[in-house]
């Protein structure tokens, strides 16, 4: 609607996980180290959190993305929806490991077998099974936590035959720390925290110009808007930055500063000054 008038190839703010969009802070830089650290050491946990709209689902397609391009070093399974019964977990993650469990068979017992195979075929072609489990924080049942703890026993004398990601919103850090025994395998971990008004500007920018635009388009006024607007939740400045192109074309240009009060009031129902 609006790429004409700005002079874009494509929509820059739209809230899906495209890397070509990740704009890295050195906190972003920092958690994507720690996860890839995790994975080639075959360590056996590690936990991301960070607010809502942080970039977590963005940096869990990087990690798996970087993985997938390892040729076959590394075979993963991700579950996006981790809300359901511990044993369909476990059937997921088979599924996922390109495994299935036999008609009519016990489902637990067999998944666990199967598993175990599955592990042990992995690592003796030379690959390596990482688990990464989306939006951990939905799982609501411990004794789901405690299955995926029980998944970290599977393990040669030296190293662990898998490695378990867990993302999630701040409360996953609590319901981990009412697992203790998981808690205390977790060998890695980070907290994704909102960007500065710094980094803000500098990831509007950045989406702005893998987009395609080659001249500025928020004034200095409106990036400062953005930010208060915001608070510095990307997903949050994806919804005001888009919604400020439209308003503002046939209008200023670049886009100014009342635009944004305009919009953030109208999106969030807040006024920023």
């Amino acid at each position: 609607m609006y790429l004409e008038f700005w002079g874009l190839k494509e929509k820059p703010f739209e809230n899906t996980p495209d890397p070509r969009f990740f704009y890295a802070t050195p906190r972003h830089e920092e958690a994507l180290t720690r996860m890839l650290y995790a994975v080639s050491e075959q360590k056996g946990a590690a936990m991301l959190s960070g607010e809502y709209g942080s970039g977590k689902t963005l940096l869990t397609r990087i990690v798996t993305n970087q993985l997938l391009g390892e040729n076959d070093r590394y075979k993963i399974a991700i579950i996006i929806n981790p809300n359901i019964p511990a044993d369909e977990l476990l059937e997921e993650i088979l599924y996922q490991l390109g495994k299935s469990v036999a008609p009519g068979a016990r489902r637990k017992s067999e998944c666990i077998r199967q598993l175990n195979a599955a592990l042990y075929e992995n690592a003796n072609a030379g690959s390596h099974t990482v688990i990464i489990i989306d939006e951990a924080q939905a799982i609501k049942d411990e004794s789901t936590f405690e299955e995926l703890r029980l998944l970290l026993n599977f393990q040669l004398n030296n190293r662990f035959l898998l490695t378990l990601l867990l993302f999630g919103q701040p409360e996953l850090r609590e319901k981990i720390g009412n697992v203790k025994q998981l808690e205390q395998r977790l060998a890695v971990r980070f907290h994704l925290s909102h960007l500065t008004e710094e980094e803000t500007r500098n990831y509007v920018r950045y989406r702005c110009k893998v987009a395609g635009a080659e001249k500025e388009l928020f004034s200095d006024e409106a990036h400062r808007m953005i930010y208060r607007g915001s608070e510095g939740i990307p997903r949050v400045i994806n919804n005001i930055c888009d919604m400020a192109l439209v308003a503002g074309m046939g209008g200023s240009d670049p886009v100014s500063g009342p635009i944004i009060q305009n919009v953030v009031k109208d999106l969030c129902g807040i006024e920023v000054k």
